[in-house]
């Protein structure tokens, strides 16, 4: 809590990054439906509907760390809490920031395999990529119900590697490499 209190500009800075790196996942999901549709329009549409899904979700989370915010405040209210009660209603929101996460994670896993299996089939993406993305799902969703079933879960963060070079290396080959158009021979 007292980290929160005197570094609160730092934490209402999560929050702004927080919004603006969802409507950036909304519009590149959607730049990725325009790209793989062609592909297979059902994938494309699936992998665009597993994000859908998953934003509400994260937004609705942001809405916890306006409560700790609120509670950390000198509102006239809350003076009827003692200071240890605060704490412990903060650290539940924390507690309960990080359950939500949790349920988040599983669609930002499951977006993946529809994704991994559009950039396998293109043939004009690198299948590694597509291969990498499509286990990255499911590192996800075990890493998620490891979290979830195990009280003691030890997460060495290797389970998600595959979805991080799917993902870091799909951004760098379309930064880098990019689309070639092929040419129709008339």
């Amino acid at each position: 809590m007292n980290n929160v209190s005197n570094y609160e500009w730092l934490f209402r800075f999560d929050i702004v990054i927080t919004i603006i790196m969802h409507i950036c996942f909304i519009l590149l999901s959607l730049a990725l439906y325009q790209l793989l549709k062609k592909v297979e329009k059902n994938f494309a549409l699936l992998m665009v509907i597993f994000v859908l899904i998953g934003i509400p979700i994260s937004y609705q989370l942001l809405i916890k760390k306006f409560d700790i915010l609120k509670l950390i405040s000198d509102v006239e209210y809350l003076k009827v809490f003692q200071k240890d009660q605060i704490q412990a209603q903060v650290m539940l929101l924390f507690s309960s920031y990080e359950s939500g996460f949790q349920i988040s994670q599983i669609f930002w896993g499951l977006w993946l395999f529809p994704f991994g299996y559009l950039v396998f089939k293109s043939g004009f993406l690198p299948k590694f990529l597509g291969i990498c993305l499509m286990l990255g799902c499911f590192g996800y969703l075990f890493d998620t119900l490891g979290r979830i079933v195990f009280i003691n879960y030890f997460n060495t963060r290797l389970i998600i590697l595959p979805a991080s070079i799917g993902e870091i290396g799909i951004c760098l080959w379309l930064l880098i490499a990019g689309i070639k158009e092929k040419k129709i021979q008339s």
